[in-house]
């Protein structure tokens, strides 16, 4: 128990969420509890992460979360250690929910350089119906996804909006496939009002410097008989100069998307093109999504430096080496130290 990487979590006192004020100490060792001298209250060391409360061993609990990231199915868990699998579903849905406020505050929070972004949706197979997942990616970081029962311009533009969540500037590349929803949607939210003075409302112009280029394929049944690049908004010396510079190609594509697509679809069973495994709701299949997108995130190390995908973007915040773990807080606005 380590009392300086801790913070206190009670909403009324002063020094609510702020680490290194030597305001934390232990309370009981046998207990693994704090408390603050700045408002004489205690917490518990587990408190604001997915195994607050929980009665079974963190380790047990690390080991199934992590098998889960990784593609295991939760029948296989249940059989392998004993669980009920109600208990495993309990655990996955409560880090999800933690990851997903954990990726809200790191991730979405304007602060990322976005340079390449490329988004597409995926199928997924649930009870009596079929679901659809829409992500975004700049390079290796997964932005973020959005689950809808149809593939409309609904999905589409809660995905938009979520890129311009997470962008500290404005100018930068944008490639789609061919669905003419994106064009619509990033039409709609990548757009400034004109301010003249006049009375009135002011006329809305598009957003200076985001470039916007579409792979069209054609099929012939399941095959892929020809693809199209074009450039959709900017010309296609201002792209071809911008994947030079970020180093993301040489022509209009969507490969970086793409293999997170086969990421997801290894990680998360319900996505696997032949297996067995459905969705059992949309909640559930939020979750999953989440957890494996912080996992792919803030894991091991995938990019090209070293690091994971979310530091070397500069969204992990904090500083030296750092490693995800479920029990990562929110509201601390650093990472825990690997």
């Amino acid at each position: 128990m380590d009392p300086q990487v801790q913070f206190c979590h009670n909403s009324d006192c002063p020094a609510r969420g702020q680490t290194g004020l030597g305001n934390i100490r232990i309370h009981s060792r046998k207990k693994r509890r704090y408390r603050c001298t700045a408002c004489n209250r205690t917490f518990a060391a587990t408190c604001d992460t997915p195994f607050y409360r929980l009665k079974k061993p963190m380790d047990l609990v690390t080991i199934v979360l992590t098998l889960l990231c990784h593609g295991c199915p939760l029948q296989a868990i249940v059989a392998a250690f004993g669980l009920d699998e109600r208990t495993v579903a309990a655990w996955r849905d409560r880090a999800g929910r933690h990851g997903q406020r954990f990726h809200e505050h790191h991730v979405l929070r304007g602060q990322v350089e976005l340079g390449h972004v490329q988004a597409d949706e995926l199928s997924v197979k649930a009870v009596a119906r079929r679901l659809w997942m829409a992500m975004a990616v700049p390079s290796r970081l997964w932005l973020g996804g959005v689950i809808s029962p149809r593939r409309d311009l609904t999905l589409i533009l809660a995905v938009v909006q979520m890129v311009r969540r997470a962008a500290r500037g404005l100018a930068f590349l944008v490639c789609v496939n061919g669905l003419a929803s994106y064009v619509t949607a990033f039409a709609r939210v990548f757009r400034d009002p004109a301010r003249t003075g006049r009375a009135g409302r002011p006329r809305l112009v598009p957003t200076a410097g985001l470039l916007l280029g579409q792979v069209v394929k054609q099929h012939a049944g399941r095959h892929v008989v020809g693809v199209t690049r074009r450039a959709v908004r900017g010309t296609a010396g201002a792209i071809a100069a911008l994947l030079a510079a970020t180093g993301t190609g040489t022509g209009i594509n969507t490969a970086h998307i793409e293999r997170l697509n086969a990421t997801f679809r290894g990680a998360l069973s319900p996505l696997a093109r032949r297996g067995r495994a459905i969705a059992r709701g949309t909640e559930a299949l939020t979750a999953g999504m989440y957890l494996v997108g912080c996992a792919d995130n803030f894991c091991g190390p995938t990019t090209a430096s070293g690091s994971p995908p979310a530091r070397a973007s500069g969204s992990s915040g904090g500083s030296g080496p750092r490693r995800w773990r479920p029990g990562w807080r929110t509201g601390a606005g650093r990472c825990a130290s690997g």
